[in-house]
């Protein structure tokens, strides 16, 4: 009798221990899954990398309705409730191919303030004005600013009056008036600031569908490398490239790729630089050209990621992207940084021989796993240039128009 007594003790324990720990699991699961997911219409909902959650409740059936889905552990135990909505995912030619990037900004943005030689005390009128780094000027005395040269020409020909500035800082819009003061050096008006209103470098392209001839590439956006600030853009164009090398990355210093823009016809207008990448329109001639020989693959939503092997589509050598190995180590599906949804590290030798991994220039460059295009490359690890991080394809479709 007191045998079967600690048996059922003993069961008890147990048994509560593993309604305890089942538990624990769930709130694990809960805490990794996003809010929200979108799927095929003929998809339930399941992601690759815990097969072992199962969708218990329904989901709408028209093409963009959206409904809730509960997901559990076994089929027993609720872990998450979901929202979901069914889109078809596009299929798209995949990328890898660089290109030039060259925009021109929308307004002028202040890059630094210092002081003017001037009689007397030295001063800075920018910031007596309360201009500050970061701030995109669009207006001076009411004209529009597309160039530093407008700028300088509305200051100096203020004769000392004051200026009245429009700006924007973050998402407010704001008004100051800039009173400039004479440079002895210069012997001209100046307004003690410094601005940028134009920006180039070297990316990589991500996608391009087909049917509308839209492309993305980066997977980040392209900021200011004084302030650090996303670049609105007034214009901008995508030009063909041809790398012609490459400086190896080692930890503690990235690496870049090396390139040059070429003459040939330019490859469409970027109109967009948003947190997820730099998008545009491709030219009618570029797209004939690329279309016939491309590869395209459906896109992969974020519950079709796991980690595992992957392909990397890149060009550390003239203009055509080749494919190399590497692994996804891990899959952040909750997180808020669009950009970093994944952890990438490159194991193809070759690459790591040409590059060290991932270096500047690569960004953009897209991943391939089981058919489908799920990512792109947008940062490298400094500390370990194999690794870096990438974002969802399906975050950079989602950029809005």
């Amino acid at each position: 009798m007191q045998l079967f007594v600690k048996i059922k003790k003993t069961a008890a324990v147990v048994l509560s221990a593993a309604a305890v720990g089942l538990f624990g699991a769930a709130g694990y699961y809960s805490l990794r899954l996003p809010e929200s997911v979108t799927v095929g219409s003929a998809q339930s909902v399941q992601f690759a990398q815990y097969p072992e959650l199962h969708c218990i409740g329904s989901i709408s059936e028209p093409r963009g309705a959206s409904d809730k889905a509960t997901l559990s552990l076994f089929g027993a135990i609720p872990v998450k409730s979901v929202s979901v909505r069914r889109e078809e995912p596009p299929t798209l030619i995949a990328g890898g191919a660089p290109f030039g990037v060259k925009l021109l900004m929308e307004g002028v943005m202040v890059t630094a303030t210092g002081k003017v030689d001037c009689a007397g005390d030295d001063l800075c009128p920018a910031e007596l004005a309360g201009v500050e780094v970061g701030d995109i000027i669009r207006l001076a005395d009411g004209v529009e600013l597309s160039s530093n040269a407008d700028l300088q020409r509305v200051i100096a020909d203020s004769g000392g009056d004051e200026v009245t500035l429009s700006l924007t800082r973050g998402s407010a819009e704001l008004t100051t008036c800039l009173r400039p003061v004479f440079s002895e050096s210069a012997k001209t008006w100046r307004g003690g600031m410094w601005v940028r209103d134009s920006i180039a470098g070297i990316g990589t392209l991500t996608y391009i569908n087909k049917d509308t001839g839209e492309f993305a590439g980066l997977g980040h956006p392209v900021c200011d490398t004084d302030t650090g600030e996303i670049i609105p853009i007034q214009s901008g164009e995508a030009v063909p490239v041809e790398i012609t090398g490459a400086r190896k990355g080692v930890s503690g210093k990235a690496g870049e790729l090396r390139g040059r823009f070429t003459r040939s016809p330019v490859i469409g207008v970027l109109d967009r630089n948003c947190p997820s990448g730099i998008y545009g329109r491709m030219s009618d001639e570029a797209l004939c050209a690329i279309a016939d020989s491309a590869e395209e693959y459906p896109l992969g939503y974020r519950q079709d990621v796991t980690t595992g092997e992957v392909q990397v589509c890149a060009t550390v050598c003239g203009s055509v992207p080749k494919k190399y190995s590497a692994e996804i180590e891990s899959v952040d599906f909750s997180g808020s940084d669009s950009a970093k949804n994944m952890v990438i590290h490159i194991t193809d030798p070759d690459l790591i021989a040409k590059t060290g991994g991932i270096v500047q220039g690569m960004s953009g460059s897209p991943i391939i796993q089981d058919g489908r295009l799920i990512g792109a490359v947008t940062h490298v690890f400094v500390s370990d240039p194999t690794r870096g991080y990438a974002i969802f394809a399906e975050n950079m479709l989602g950029c809005p128009q």
